[in-house]
């Protein structure tokens, strides 16, 4: 199979093509300088600013998604610790995490001195929701260039509850663990549109209701009272585009928090069993990994070697991950 020589995106990626040095068209497209560290710090300093005004001296100043991985980790001691921030983690439990993950967010919120709040739907629900995504397509062709079906469903989720939970708590700011190459710079300090969330909730949810049922869901998403009041939408922070982004630097951090690496995970994971056989679909269905723009991203924008980022996915899925959560999903 063709792979550009430059990042590690493959022959079968939509829209992909390649020069006569075997460089993609993606690559060629892509300015560094959009990424600067003059950039970067323009958005540091935004946020830092946006802080001085927003934060909330009687509450939390930050709801932050916390899977428990490795960025999302990394990014909760940031808020806490650069930031000097108060901090509210917040994990979407898709009853997929690892042992060893729940584990690790117990030491780390400890460590940090972080209230730690858990949601955790009902099994049959997602399970079901899980099953349907992998038999399939729930959503549009565009979004599936950036996540399987299956990952899609789940984050979903993750940032309804998320912004939800933000508007009933009025937190001012709704933190991500995003690695550099799931969002852009630009995307890294933004105020959440209450009509974009309004389109972008409706393409979520309605596939998902008409796999769960209308009304199993709708506790999970921000409903017409909310919406009606724009001024209380919070600010999206996603600080791994901005700051320096070094995996080693990273582990090395987490682990004097008390974390580790699971080793029932796939290698494009830190926290989640799901997500091999969520991967194996995903390449079964299209040709391509669902991680492929993630990393060839990375790639581009330096903060990962091409040999790592091949290393990501070229031996494929562990089969015992992937035998693992086909059986749960189907009941056996």
């Amino acid at each position: 199979m063709k792979i550009c020589n430059s990042c590690i995106l493959t022959e079968n990626f939509p829209g992909i093509s390649f020069d006569d040095k075997g460089v993609c068209n993606f690559c060629r497209s892509y300015k560094p300088e959009n990424v600067s560290l003059e950039a970067k710090k323009q958005y540091e300093d935004r946020f830092v600013a946006l802080t001085a005004e927003h934060c909330n001296p009687s509450g939390y100043d930050v709801l932050m998604a916390y899977s428990g991985g490795k960025d999302s980790t990394y990014t909760l001691d940031l808020f806490v610790n650069y930031f000097r921030l108060k901090v509210l983690a917040l994990t979407f439990d898709n009853t997929f995490i690892s042992e060893r993950s729940f584990v690790n967010m117990n030491n780390v919120t400890e460590s940090l001195g972080v209230d730690h709040l858990i949601i955790r739907p009902n099994p049959v629900t997602l399970r079901k929701i899980f099953m349907v995504a992998a038999e399939k397509e729930l959503y549009s062709p565009k979004a599936m260039e950036r996540a399987s079906t299956i990952c899609t469903s789940c984050i979903g989720l993750v940032k309804a509850v998320t912004l939800r939970t933000a508007l009933e708590k009025r937190i001012p700011f709704v933190g991500f663990g995003w690695s550099p190459g799931q969002a852009p710079l630009q995307a890294s300090v933004m105020r959440t549109n209450p009509s974009m969330v309004r389109m972008t909730q409706k393409a979520i949810q309605e596939p998902l209701c008409s796999v769960a049922g209308q009304n199993a869901l709708s506790q999970y998403f921000v409903d017409e009272e909310q919406f009606a009041d724009p001024q209380r939408f919070p600010w999206n922070i996603h600080p791994l585009a901005f700051l320096e982004y070094d995996e080693d630097k990273i582990v090395a951090r987490n682990r004097e928090l008390g974390w580790e690496k699971p080793q029932d995970t796939d290698a494009n994971s830190t926290n989640c069993m799901l997500n091999a056989y969520a991967n194996q679909v995903h390449m079964n269905r299209y040709g391509f990994h669902p991680y492929a723009w993630e990393i060839a991203n990375m790639v581009r924008s330096g903060v990962m070697a091409r040999e790592k980022g091949l290393e990501k996915f070229v031996c494929g899925e562990n089969p015992d991950l992937v035998k693992y959560a086909k059986e749960i999903l189907e009941g056996r």
